[in-house]
């Protein structure tokens, strides 16, 4: 096996989720309304699995919800379309270094990996050299009789690894927001929501 195992960067579009998953699919950065699409149907068909004790909000609900291209994907989303793919797919915490798998156990037979920032998801790719174009990008990868896909998994842990030591994540419980709206400070995720709760300001950049 030859080549490098890469971040490749997905627009930061609030959709960063769903394109990330089409690109290590089907090559394409520009799958997210497609896949809104797919989870709303997904689950719309099937209340009795997507409760809304699982969903966080009535099925009909968070039907309508996922189809804003404003909402942020997350773990429900990514085990709907491990399923809708028939492929696993490991989702790589910088910040823990921690590794969730969607889709284990259902006997699948290929993997897709993501890198998943805090706030952020990005493609991660075989690439034949460094630099090389991204047609020649390997995304999909043979699950072994051992669970693992060989290999490439540890070159993924030394990216995750690599990118955990130049503190390439936000750290949702504690990095610091400005409101775009009203110029007020808040600290985590927590009190992010809360005010915008509170205000219905949901414009916030990140400040040191």
């Amino acid at each position: 096996m030859e080549g490098v195992v890469v971040r490749r960067v997905i627009p930061s579009d609030n959709s960063c989720l769903f394109n990330a998953i089409g690109y290590v699919m089907e090559h394409d950065k520009h799958k997210a309304q497609e896949l809104r699409q797919v989870i709303a149907a997904a689950v719309g068909s099937d209340p009795v699995k997507y409760t809304e004790a699982f969903l966080g909000k009535p099925n009909e609900d968070y039907c309508a919800w996922i189809l804003d291209s404003d909402k942020w994907g997350g773990a429900i989303e990514l085990s709907v379309l491990s399923e809708y793919y028939a492929r696993e797919i490991a989702a790589y915490d910088i910040q823990t270094m921690r590794c969730d798998l969607y889709g284990q156990g259902k006997k699948y037979q290929e993997r897709v990996m993501l890198l998943y920032d805090g706030l952020h998801y990005d493609a991660v790719a075989m690439s034949p050299f460094d630099g090389a174009p991204e047609e020649f990008d390997q995304t999909i990868f043979h699950i072994n009789s051992d669970c693992s896909i060989g290999p490439v998994e540890s070159l993924a842990l030394n990216l995750v690894r690599d990118e955990n030591r130049k503190r390439s994540y936000t750290d949702t419980a504690n990095f610091t927001l400005r409101c775009g709206v009203c110029q007020i400070g808040v600290i985590g995720q927590k009190e992010a929501v809360e005010h915008a709760q509170a205000t219905g300001h949901v414009n916030f950049q990140e400040y040191k």
